[in-house]
């Protein structure tokens, strides 16, 4: 048996809409089952996901306040007044400012951009800043990717005699800001039909307006700022990526070419895997670690020369915030094993003093990635009494409704249920990790502790080709509430089971079903070989690939998760040194069992201080893996062992001092010809002469003292100070009848079963035992 490392949950498609789609389409099973996994069934819904254009963009005025917000940008322009673009310094952001910039720059504006630093100025509107942009003379300020929250600072902007046009798409409180005009998807008195939007998405919307027409050539832009900021990609946003990557890969910018270069990416390959961790990574780095400012020159450059320097530039800073991650994440799980051993709690408040704010939110991820917990991470300012940080939950504790209980604590925080930001003082740290591991007490159950791993398509091997993995193109872009597929296939069988790399730390499997064959790969895992046994029926989830090597394509599965329901026989039977299988066997629920005293003693000092039990000695508990290290006097005890012990792994390792099974029993000419010999010698000294004889003979070792035993035990001899001679009163009777035989047919016939037995056999063996029909068939 091999445990999932998450639980597996499956809501399987209707049959009967799956053949719909088929059918009506023209699609495979594949793209079918996939797009009745998410709901989309409706041969019209289907069509129009599957094939969107233009008309799937929604005309920018039906958004609250267009009319009034392009009345403001072209009045300025008109009247020659500068406009500042205020943005945010992140991808959605640095995307944002460009496209709007643009835009104005288009129209001839007097326009400039500036964009806060998240350690200086915060996120979000910034009174110094707004003054900043007045004393540059601006009549008008439009922000992008923030503002809705800044009541204070926009009531500012306008006691300076400003106007102020909000675009934003973040979620709005009980009062909104008292600016001019407010663009926002989802505003209060608004009926956009499309309220998902990512800020780039709505300062695109601006510049449609502006423009009076649609500038395709931004929806790059466009792509990369929504695919960078996790919304969903439904509705307009999957038209916006869609139709931005089909730019992206044929790009003339500057900074389009310089980032494919610089993370050896081929341009004409872009895609939203390539944004997210390709593109996206490296503009948000600039303000993750300082000044964003850079990521927006790179993107409104026309030289390629300069964008080149900018993307290298931009590149070191991204390497640089993956050291800076990598070192908080060290410490974090250093604080971790400090604070908590291997106690996990239901909520993580780590703290430490010097960790960047700005890549904190990376550790949070991580840790909740692995230990499947809420956590938060915070930068502790000793100068300030502040702590900042940030906060990723998992499904059932809403981050942001148990911080809001909290709210006494937190002067500022924000968020949504899955993720936030906050300070406070430092002196409430502890507070504020008591307090919500309290409140977890009361929302989280066990079964949320569990990650869970939502598996969208069961699949056999003969649906799976080339070609149908590469059509998957249609149903691209995959991202937040469309994601990329995960896979699940069933009762496989691994033709072929390797390590490979060069710590030999991954899994490369052969799966095999009715005559088709899928290669695997199973990244950081290659422990599960181990684990694996021949034959054994695999379950396995992850996501279909197409391997190209030297000019051959071949579908290949990458290996997210693995499962079998079997129990499973190890054979080491062979490998006599422990050293060579024992780090092999799990550690824990694990007894290794020995049916003889000598066996034990044999094995102690080979085997790290890990117990042996001798089997009669102690009772018999239940184990999920059993080592069997001997071969039992009677097969009897081994089957008690195996049934009650209940074991889902076996190791059958069989250790034999003195193996007799290619000895074998001497046959009754044999033993005839030792009688006669016996009767003519009158006596034969067996301790002095008996290995001589056997030589002579050519016998196995031992012959002539295993018949002496049994003619002893038989009364057909008598044995005196190591000389035998022939009992004048001997009767009539079998070989058999001695002890000595019985037990030495006894133990051939055992290491036949256990011991020489084909691995097949031996499997089938046990699962008889395990089912309890040998001893049925005993008992009879």
């Amino acid at each position: 048996m091999i445990e999932s490392m998450k639980k597996w949950t499956m809501d399987y498609p209707d049959n009967e809409q799956v053949d719909s789609l088929i059918t009506n389409l023209g699609l495979s099973s594949v793209h079918a089952k996939i797009l009745a996994s998410r709901g989309i069934t409706d041969l019209k819904e289907a069509e129009a996901f599957l094939h969107m254009d233009a008309s799937s963009m929604h005309d920018p005025y039906l958004l609250h306040g267009m009319e009034h917000a392009v009345s403001i940008i072209k009045n300025a322009i008109s009247a020659n007044k500068k406009i500042a673009v205020y943005g945010d310094y992140d991808g959605d952001g640095v995307t944002s400012v460009t496209v709007l910039i643009t835009a104005l720059e288009r129209l001839g504006a007097d326009a400039f951009f500036i964009i806060p630093n998240r350690f200086e100025h915060g996120y979000g509107p910034n009174k110094e800043l707004f003054l900043e942009i007045y004393e540059k003379g601006a009549s008008v300020i439009v922000t992008v990717d923030n503002g809705i929250s800044g009541v204070d600072e926009i009531t500012y902007a306008k006691s300076l005699g400003m106007e102020v046009v909000i675009t934003d798409h973040h979620e709005m409180g009980d009062v909104l800001p008292p600016a001019d005009a407010i663009l926002h998807p989802r505003h209060p008195s608004g009926n956009y039909p499309f309220g998902e939007l990512a800020g780039v998405g709505v300062a695109f919307k601006l510049a449609c307006a502006l423009l009076e027409d649609i500038p395709y050539d931004l929806l790059e832009l466009v792509a990369i700022g929504t695919v960078a900021d996790l919304v969903p990609l439904r509705g307009e946003n999957r038209y916006f990526v869609k139709e931005g990557i089909k730019h992206l890969r044929i790009s003339k910018r500057p900074a389009i070419q310089a980032l494919a270069r610089i993370s050896s990416t081929e341009q004409s390959q872009l895609s939203e895997e390539s944004i997210g961790f390709m593109i996206g990574p490296r503009l948000n780095a600039a303000g993750r670690l300082g000044d964003a400012a850079p990521a927006v020159d790179l993107l409104r450059t026309e030289d390629l020369t300069l964008a080149m320097t900018l993307a290298k530039e931009l590149d070191t800073l991204n390497k640089e915030r993956q050291a800076i991650v990598s070192a908080i994440n060290k410490e974090t799980e250093e604080l971790i094993a400090q604070m908590y051993g291997e106690k996990i709690p239901l909520v993580f408040v780590i703290a430490a003093e010097g960790w960047n704010a700005g890549v904190i939110g990376i550790v949070a991820s991580r840790i909740t990635e692995k230990y499947h917990r809420p956590s938060i991470l915070l930068s502790i300012d000793a100068e300030t009494g502040i702590a900042k940080g940030s906060a990723r939950s998992i499904e059932g504790f809403d981050m942001f409704v148990e911080l809001s209980k909290n709210a006494h604590l937190l002067p500022h925080f924000g968020g949504h249920q899955m993720a936030a930001g906050m300070s406070l003082a430092i002196s409430d740290v502890e507070g504020l990790r008591h307090n919500l591991n309290e409140q977890a007490e009361q929302v989280l159950t066990t079964e949320m502790l569990v990650p869970q791993l939502t598996i969208d398509v069961l699949l056999s091997l003969e649906e799976i080709d080339v070609k149908v993995l590469e059509s998957l193109e249609l149903l691209r872009p995959f991202g937040m509430d469309f994601q990329k597929p995960v896979y699940l296939l069933e009762d496989l069988s691994a033709a072929t089971i390797r390590k490979i790399g060069a710590a030999k730390n991954h899994l490369k499997l052969e799966l095999e079903e009715n005559g088709q064959s899928l290669d695997a790969i199973g990244f950081s895992l290659g422990h599960i070989a181990d684990q694996l046994t021949p034959g054994v029926k695999l379950s396995v989830v992850g996501d279909l690939q197409v391997n190209e090597w030297n000019g051959n394509k071949k579908p290949q599965l990458l290996i997210s998760d693995i499962r079998s329901d079997e129990w499973q026989l190890f054979d080491l039977r062979g490998v006599h040194e422990p050293s060579r299988w024992l780090s092999t066997v799990p550690q824990v629920s694990t007894q290794f069992v020995t049916f003889h005293e000598q066996t034990a003693t044999h094995f102690q000092s080979m085997m790290n201080g890990v117990p042996i039990n001798l089997f009669g000695q102690a009772p018999i508990v239940q184990a999920d893996n059993l080592v069997l290290l001997d071969i039992p006097d009677d097969v009897a005890q081994l089957e008690e062992l195996v049934i009650t012990s209940a074991s889902h792994r076996i190791y059958a390792h069989f250790y034999a001092a003195e193996s007799k099974y290619f000895d074998g029993l001497p046959g009754r000419d044999q033993f005839g010809w030792y009688y006669s010999f016996l009767k003519k010698r009158g006596t034969f000294d067996i301790a002095k002469n008996g290995e001589q004889l056997t030589k002579h003979k050519g016998w196995k070792k031992d012959t002539v003292y295993f018949m002496s035993k049994v003619f002893s035990e038989l009364e057909f001899v008598r044995i005196e100070n190591g000389f035998a001679s022939v009992m004048e009163t001997a009767g009539k009777r079998e070989l058999s009848d001695a002890p000595s035989y019985k037990e030495r047919e006894r133990q051939i016939e055992l290491e036949k079963k256990l011991l020489y037995a084909p691995y097949i056999e031996l499997k089938q063996w046990f699962e008889t035992v395990r089912n309890g029909t040998v001893i049925e068939e005993e008992q009879k």
